[in-house]
């Protein structure tokens, strides 16, 4: 793209908003929901909380804060469960089990893993099962939001897409939890964490030092979403439009970006009384006070580059590096015009992967997770699992009441046959 295009493309999205938007003022919308959310979720973590004080051990569980600083200087947190509330106590380092390293995807934190109850949340029931459970958290959310020299509201601070995450987060965090169990991890993600896997596993990063994946509604292809505020962020560029406009951070309870979505809300086809269900698909397992617990603590902020980024590979379905839009600055960063694009095929065909996903699912489409199949026929047989539950959606995987049963007792097993 040339840069007069690239710049009649950026000016042609901000007209685009501005028509949809004015189409859309007189159509019914019922904003308090969105604008209520905000206010709850602040209002419940305590400033100098963090997750093992505020979740972990009100219910029993040993817990563990632990920070890792990446190679560009992002402070991470992660919270260790080194084992179940009715083990014995251990020697730190000592004894304990196989660890397992738990990735969210975009918009949450690690809070994700925990807002259930123990008989129902993946954390608590791997601890039980006798694992030493690690759990990340991406930069920019509630407790990873510290730099070693940049402030978090500059816009320095958020000048990176989930292209980082594959070479910075993901590896510093594996690292970390090897150095310091002296042992390989095996790795959950869900959402975007098992995009970040899978692109770090096609350029062979941390293959040698990772047991297993499983990749909770894998995603690395969004070509066939059909979640309408998804479609609707997507098709009008927003991230490109909020750029342009100076927004560095994406945070889904600022105002810029809450006042959008109300906008948005009033297409047809949106129901913004349930914005779970709009962005995700219709669940299988969710009751209302799962859903209830999960508004008091997300959604978190992220990147607009890694929004941006996640718009890029809906609209020309496939997976590639950031496109900077410009060919002169992708020449300086890739050596090439085009952003270089991620093969899974490229993933080793003898690590083990695990793949579950939703007939329901709206973000992590079946349409998309089949693409994603498809470039991993020529997988070792013995080394991959594919398990598709017609009825969940994008959010039964993490806070689904009935997840144990249809899926975390099967990434268990999975995990006990590669020990």
């Amino acid at each position: 793209m040339s840069c007069s295009a690239a710049w009649r493309a950026a000016v042609s999205a901000a007209v685009l908003m501005i028509i949809l938007c004015s189409r859309l003022a007189e159509a019914r919308v019922h904003p308090s929901h969105v604008g209520s959310l905000a206010t709850r979720r602040r209002d419940n973590v305590p400033g100098g909380v963090g997750g093992c004080a505020l979740a972990v051990e009100p219910f029993g569980y040993p817990c563990e804060e632990h920070e890792v600083t990446t190679v560009d200087g992002y402070i991470l947190s992660l919270q260790r469960i080194p084992r179940g509330r009715h083990a014995g106590a251990v020697g730190a380092g000592a004894g304990l089990g196989q660890p397992v390293l738990l990735q969210h995807g975009v918009l949450v934190d690690g809070m994700t893993w925990l807002l259930s109850s123990p008989e129902e949340s993946l954390a608590y029931i791997l601890a039980d099962r006798g694992f030493d459970v690690w759990i990340a958290n991406t930069r920019g959310t509630r407790w990873s939001n510290r730099h070693v020299s940049l402030d978090i509201s500059s816009k320095d601070y958020w000048d990176w897409s989930w292209d980082d995450l594959v070479v910075n987060d993901m590896p510093t965090m594996v690292d970390y939890v090897c150095t310091h169990t002296a042992q390989k991890p095996h790795f959950v993600g869900h959402s975007m964490g098992t995009l970040v896997a899978l692109a770090a596993l096609s350029e062979g990063r941390l293959v040698d030092k990772m047991k297993s994946a499983a990749l909770l509604t894998p995603v690395a292809y969004l070509a066939h979403m059909t979640t309408p505020l998804g479609i609707l962020l997507a098709k009008a560029f927003v991230g490109e439009v909020i750029s342009v406009l100076g927004v560095a951070e994406f945070d889904p309870l600022a105002p810029a970006v809450t006042n959008l979505i109300k906008d948005l809300c009033r297409h047809p086809g949106t129901n913004c009384y349930d914005l779970l269900r709009d962005f995700t698909g219709k669940n299988y397992c969710l009751n209302n006070s799962a859903v209830d617990v999960f508004l008091d603590y997300e959604p978190q902020p992220t990147s607009t580059k890694t929004m941006v980024h996640l718009a890029q590979t809906y609209r020309d379905g496939v997976l590639s590096k950031y496109d900077y839009m410009w060919p002169n600055i992708n020449e300086e960063k890739y050596g090439q015009p085009d952003p270089p694009a991620y093969n899974m095929s490229n993933i080793p065909a003898g690590f083990p992967l695990f793949l579950s996903y939703g007939g329901q699912d709206e973000l992590a489409d079946p349409a998309d997770v089949g693409l994603l199949i498809g470039d991993l026929m020529g997988h070792d047989r013995g080394k991959i699992t594919v398990q598709y539950l017609e009825q969940f959606a994008h959010a039964d995987f993490v806070i689904g009441t009935c997840a144990k049963d249809y899926v975390y007792n099967d990434v268990i097993s999975f995990f006990k046959r590669f020990n």
